[in-house]
């Protein structure tokens, strides 16, 4: 693992790269964003922004949703793969947002996870990007980094949450999850990583391992 004091430079390196880095699901409240990230499991950001593009521009609340009924739902959503699944948890967590929330998304990670195709992954997305929490949501890419870095190694997702809550400094908290994330999407890639142009190359383990030169 990387001690406390490369972490800490691994965050400030990041932060001066990209001060304030953003998710790239379009949305523009809470509840926009927790369509779009029910609907991103097992599919692209660009896909589910064209298609959420399309459903915002008509129903963007729970009660908007429910009046377009669930085939009016798929309509708009049928682009993206398992988009019959999606928009029954989706209809189905409006109702429920209409009945306990006010029609509100909750700041609360269990009543999110209450709510069906939403696990603690999409709650901590929610709570992070929506609300600003210091939490870390654990994608293939995050799970990626932290184990083939050394900044929190860990055998599941939640061992590397829990991993990286433990060591990465209070002040990067809020904006780790989005430099994680975009690493491992452009950089930090499960095929072909792209080492010769990474911000932490000299400190990741991955490469030390490796022999490859250049690195300390």
């Amino acid at each position: 693992m990387l001690n406390p004091r490369q972490v800490a430079e691994v965050f400030a390196r990041f932060e001066a790269a990209s001060p304030e880095p953003k998710g790239e699901l379009d949305h523009t409240t809470p509840f926009e964003l927790l369509v779009a990230v029910v609907l991103s499991a097992q599919a692209t950001d660009k896909g589910v922004n064209q298609a959420t593009a399309r459903l915002f521009r008509v129903a963007n609340t729970p009660a908007a949703i429910r009046a377009l009924g669930l085939d009016g739902l798929k309509e708009y959503v049928k682009t993206i793969g398992l988009y019959n699944t999606k928009a029954a948890n989706i209809f189905e967590a409006c109702r429920l947002l209409l009945e306990r929330h006010g029609g509100e998304v909750p700041r609360d990670r269990a009543a999110l996870e209450a709510l069906p195709g939403v696990g603690r992954k999409t709650a901590n997305v929610v709570l992070n990007t929506a609300f600003g929490e210091p939490v870390i949501a654990v994608d293939t890419h995050i799970f990626r980094v932290a184990n083939r870095t050394g900044l929190a190694p860990g055998k599941t997702p939640l061992a590397v949450e829990q991993g990286l809550l433990a060591v990465v400094p209070t002040r990067y908290l809020r904006r780790a999850h989005h430099w994680l994330i975009l690493h491992g999407r452009y950089v930090c890639t499960a095929r072909n990583p792209r080492c010769a142009g990474c911000l932490i190359a000299d400190l990741c383990q991955h490469r030390k391992a490796s022999g490859e030169p250049g690195t300390a």
